[in-house]
Parts: C-alpha cells; sequence; structure tokens
C-alpha cells in the first residue's frame, strides 16, 4: 500500500519529505505535496520526515482524512509530475 499526504500538509509543504524518498515519488499539488501510489514502494522513510504528520499508510490513514486518498491518486492521474510548481 502506498503512503498518502493528508491536511496537515496544506499550506506547510515542508518538503523534507521530498528529500528523503528513494523514489522521488513526492510531487507538489499547489496548496500541498502528494505522493504518487504507482510510484511510491513504501519504504516509510517520508513518514519521520514530516513535521506536521500529515503522512500515513494508506490503509492507516485517520477516517476525517480518508478523501485524500483519493486525492493523492486523482493529482497523480491530473497533475504534471514535478517537484516543485513555478508561481
Amino acid at each position: 500500500m502506498p503512503h498518502v499526504i493528508c491536511e496537515p500538509c496544506i499550506g506547510v509543504k515542508d518538503r523534507s519529505c521530498q528529500e528523503v524518498c528513494p523514489v522521488e515519488c513526492i510531487y507538489d499539488a499547489g496548496e500541498q505535496l502528494y505522493i504518487h501510489p504507482d510510484e511510491c514502494i513504501d519504504c516509510g522513510a517520508c513518514v519521520p520526515a514530516c513535521p506536521v504528520n500529515a503522512i500515513y499508510p494508506e490503509e492507516d490513514v485517520p477516517e476525517e482524512w480518508r478523501v485524500y486518498i483519493e486525492k493523492n491518486r486523482e493529482w497523480a492521474r491530473t497533475l504534471p509530475n514535478v517537484h516543485v510548481l513555478e508561481g
């Protein structure tokens, strides 16, 4: 199961998770970062790197943030896979 970035990332985008990701599967969705579910190798390196505790294994996403599972998938399908959006 891939990891998912949830609501606490909104407006923060610390990027520490990107720095430790061995497969560079964390991208910029504008207001927050997201993890590409097809690229994530489920290593968990990003979890302790996140200063706002926004990253969870998909099966452990809290109920109130389950919508972010689909948001991460949708962003992976529709957004360009860039690490920092311009502007």
